[in-house]
């Protein structure tokens, strides 16, 4: 089969499109024939080695997490799914034509395989950015970088459960932050200002790591109030960095429920085959994301 590979850590560059042996799946797990893989930022942290405590890995290694596609093998011990089956999830060397998945779910009725892989990630990990922060009913939260494919499911989310999110992007995308139910303001210089006339901020997430760790720490009053999942530096300041993924079968469950009764929808910004692999992680550095990037199979 095709996949995605590095030999070693690095830019886009060391990525490269190469035959490889099929994977299988062993107990506990199902193979996928791959439709389209997300494109998640923790995918390049892996590939230029920031992130090797939460993700250990032997070189030369896969890329990807995230997957939708069809079920075409079932492990020893797994029940309730069968070759056939549209199914999304999480798993490892996804950016493949064949991806052994931990943690999947069967697709909602009208989501297309390219939609279906840009949740699963994206779904945990905002998930539990809500819960780490601490976030009720009522309140409000700040959400820095709100645009991307996080923050697209932290606004819905939030949205669901009575929370206000204020939230903060680019100016080509503040019709799209308003469309997702948040009070919307650029970036920039002003921006602590611009916050303060939106309203009182309870808690903040930092999703873009653009250096505003001290503002969100003024802006809520407590270190405690705000979690990143983009600034390492982020514990200097007294402020958790969230890097530990949560139960990804849970996020997946929530995924279905929310995209089934029309409270959660994060749209495709751009597709790119396995070849593109190293612009989609380029792209993907760059930021500005309305949504998700997918690889296409």
């Amino acid at each position: 089969m095709k996949k995605v590979s590095f030999a070693e850590f690095g830019g886009p560059d060391v990525l490269h499109l190469v035959d490889a042996e099929e994977p299988h799946a062993g107990p506990g797990r199902i193979r996928v024939a791959v439709r389209a893989a997300g494109v998640n930022p923790v995918d390049w942290r892996i590939r230029e080695g920031q992130v090797l405590k939460a993700h250990p890995i032997e070189l030369p290694s896969g890329v990807g997490l995230d997957a939708a596609g069809v079920v075409d093998e079932v492990g020893e011990g797994v029940d309730g799914v069968e070759v056939g089956d549209h199914v999304f999830g999480e798993g490892s060397s996804t950016y493949a034509e064949f991806a052994v998945l931990s943690a999947w779910a069967r697709m909602p009725e009208g989501l297309t395989f390219e939609e279906a892989a840009g949740y699963p990630s994206v779904v945990e990990t905002a998930l539990r950015l809500v819960r780490e922060v601490g976030v009720r009913s009522g309140q409000t939260l700040l959400v820095s970088g709100a645009s991307g494919g996080v923050g697209s499911a932290v606004l819905q989310i939030a949205r669901d459960r009575g929370i206000t999110v204020i939230g903060t992007a680019g100016a080509a995308n503040q019709d799209y932050l308003r469309g997702l139910g948040a009070l919307a303001t650029t970036y920039g210089e002003g921006w602590v200002t611009r916050v303060r006339e939106l309203g009182r901020v309870d808690a903040a997430l930092d999703l873009a790591g653009s250096g505003v760790i001290r503002e969100l720490v003024e802006l809520t009053g407590d270190p405690r109030k705000v979690v990143s999942i983009a600034d390492l530096t982020a514990p200097e300041l007294g402020v958790r960095f969230s890097g530990a993924a949560g139960s990804v079968p849970e996020a997946l469950a929530e995924a279905v429920d929310l995209i089934s009764r029309g409270r959660l929808h994060i749209p495709v910004e751009k597709a790119y085959t396995l070849a593109e692999a190293a612009v989609a992680h380029i792209d993907s550095q760059a930021g500005h994301t309305r949504g998700r990037r997918v690889i296409v199979v």
